[in-house]
C-alpha cells in the first residue's frame, strides 16, 4: 500500500529506527514536517497515512477516496475528523500506553525537584552562597518528605496507575477523582471531594468539553497552600491565568506544567512570565524518553500491520 509519513519529526530527531514501518510498508515516503496547507498535497493518492499533530479533514477524506488507514504516533485523536473518517470507510487507530515510563519519571523528577527544591538549591551552592555560611549543611528552602502525603489522580488509565504504583512505593496515599464527563466509580473522589485533601494532583486525563478549565481559580482556591500541581495531560486542563496568580500569591505550594494549551506557545503563556516561583516549564517532553519514542514507531508498526491482516488493533472508529 502506498503509505505517506507526514511528521516524523515531531517523534524523532533522527535518533530512532524506522526499520520496522518500512518493512510494513515499502516505499514509505517520510516527512520530517508538513506545514498544514501542505498536508491535502501529500496524502494524495495515499493509502495510509501516518501522522502525529497534522489535522485531516473531511474535505481531504473526500478529496483522496482511495484512503484506507489513519494511523497517529499518539493517543489523541482531535486531529483528525473521526466522524468523517467512519463515514467515509477510513480506520483510525491511536497508540496507548506506549509512553508510560517516561511519563511517571517526569512526573516524580518534577515533583522531588519541587519538594526538595532543587534549583535553588543549586544556585545557592554555585551562587557563593554555601562558601560564606558558617555552616555545613545549609537549608533555607523547606524540604517534604513525601511518605504519609496524599496524591490525588484526575484520569486513571495506564499512565494514572503508574504513577500511583510509584506514589505507593514512596508511601504516599492514592486517592483518585472521578472524571468530569465520565460514569463516577465506587471508591473515587468527586473532584471537589478531592481537593482540599490531597497534598500533589497530578492530571492525566483526556481533553473534552467536560474537562476544559478542569483546575482554574475556585478549584485552586480548595488546595492546600502547599499543595503542588503537576500536568503531563492537556495544557487546556488548567487555567494558566488562574495558576500564574495562585503561584505569585503563594496560595499554592508549586506546579509543574508540561504542556500548554497552545503550542509551540508563539503567543505566549501566562505561565512563561519571569518571576514566578515554584514553577517548572517543560516544552512537552514529558513522554519523551528514547525509549518511549522508539516503542511509538514499534506500535505504530504493529497497528498498520494488524490493519494489512484485517484486524483490528488500537482502532477508535
Amino acid at each position: 500500500m502506498r503509505g505517506v509519513f507526514l511528521d516524523l519529526g515531531t517523534v524523532s530527531n533522527g535518533d530512532l529506527d524506522t526499520r520496522r514501518l518500512e518493512q510494513v510498508l515499502p516505499g514509505l515516503v517520510i516527512h520530517e514536517a508538513t506545514p498544514q496547507e501542505q498536508v491535502a498535497g501529500r496524502i494524495a493518492a495515499a493509502e495510509v497515512v501516518l501522522l502525529n499533530k497534522c489535522r485531516v479533514t473531511r474535505e481531504m477524506m473526500a478529496a483522496n477516496p482511495q484512503l484506507k488507514l489513519i494511523a497517529l504516533t499518539a493517543t489523541g485523536v482531535d486531529n483528525v475528523d473521526v466522524a468523517a473518517a467512519r463515514e467515509a470507510g477510513v480506520a483510525v487507530a491511536n497508540l496507548r500506553d506506549y509512553c508510560t515510563p517516561s511519563v511517571v519519571q517526569h512526573v516524580f523528577a518534577v515533583l522531588l525537584s519541587l519538594t526538595h527544591h532543587l534549583p535553588e538549591y543549586d544556585r545557592f551552592a554555585k551562587g557563593g552562597e554555601w562558601g560564606r555560611s558558617d555552616r555545613f549543611s545549609v537549608f533555607p528552602f523547606p524540604i517534604r518528605e513525601l511518605a504519609g502525603r496524599a496524591l490525588g489522580i484526575v484520569g486513571y488509565g495506564a499512565l494514572g496507575r503508574g504513577v500511583a504504583r510509584v506514589a505507593e512505593a514512596f508511601g504516599m496515599q492514592v486517592l483518585v477523582a472521578n472524571r468530569p464527563g465520565a460514569t463516577p466509580s465506587p471508591g473515587r473522589l468527586n473532584l471537589h471531594e478531592l481537593l482540599p485533601r490531597v497534598d500533589v494532583l497530578s492530571l492525566h486525563c483526556p481533553l473534552t468539553p467536560a474537562t476544559h478549565g478542569l483546575i482554574g481559580a475556585r478549584e485552586l482556591a480548595l488546595m492546600k497552600p502547599d499543595a503542588v500541581l503537576i500536568n503531563t495531560a492537556r495544557g487546556a486542563l488548567v487555567d494558566a491565568a488562574a495558576l500564574a496568580t495562585a503561584l505569585r500569591a503563594h496560595r499554592l505550594g508549586g506546579a509543574g506544567i508540561d504542556v500548554l494549551e497552545q503550542e509551540p506557545p508563539a503567543d505566549g503563556n501566562p505561565l512563561l512570565a519571569p518571576g514566578i516561583p515554584n514553577l517548572i516549564v517543560t516544552p512537552h517532553t514529558a513522554w519523551a524518553a528514547r525509549e518511549s519514542r522508539q516503542r511509538c514507531l514499534d506500535e505504530l508498526a504493529a497497528n498498520v500491520a494488524a490493519f494489512l491482516r484485517g484486524e483490528r488493533r488500537n482502532r477508535v472508529d
